[in-house]
């Protein structure tokens, strides 16, 4: 008899044993033992994150300001390069719903209509982006942007002259 009530008791302790060790509030994953955590790489990773984004809206910063340096004012004004390129990765995504309310907005500040046609030639004559490459077509669309006639490409006049002139009889 005491041999059946200690082993009842023996199993009724094993199943408790599970729901107090949940209980645990210091209790880590396994895998994260102490001093594994490395806690001390944590603050160097937050300030290359913040130097990045520091970065990243100096480079923003620049762009806007070389707009409107190189740009007519329609088109090199904050307001038309932000809606503007946003208008072309849309269109270039197939998202025309949205471009075409981007382009309300973009018309009601003012900005040519004609610039956003021209970089977004610009953007389809050189050829596909991966889909997964977002960084490329925002890189495309903003030199686009810039210089809608595209990069420069030599004429066979530019080539010869820069191998040593053209053939002459």
């Amino acid at each position: 008899m005491a041999a059946v009530v200690l082993l009842g008791g023996g199993i009724f302790a094993g199943q408790l044993a599970p729901l107090f060790a949940q209980d645990k509030p210091d209790q880590k994953p396994p895998g994260q033992e102490e001093g594994s955590g490395k806690p001390d790489d944590q603050p160097e990773g937050d300030a290359k994150e913040a130097e990045n984004r520091a970065k990243a809206i100096d480079k923003a910063i620049k762009e806007y300001e070389d707009a409107a340096a190189k740009l007519p004012p329609r088109v090199g004004a904050p307001e038309c390069v932000w809606t503007g390129r946003r208008i072309s990765s849309l269109l270039w995504r197939d998202d025309l719903g949205t471009a075409s309310r981007y382009m309300e907005l973009y018309e009601t500040f003012g900005c040519s209509p004609e610039h956003v046609k021209l970089a977004f030639r610009c953007v389809i004559k050189q050829g596909p982006i991966d889909p997964k490459a977002a960084e490329e077509l925002a890189s495309r669309v903003h030199n686009c942007w810039m210089s809608p006639e595209g990069p420069k490409k030599e004429t066979n006049g530019a080539a010869n002259s820069a191998k040593g002139g053209t053939k002459s009889d």
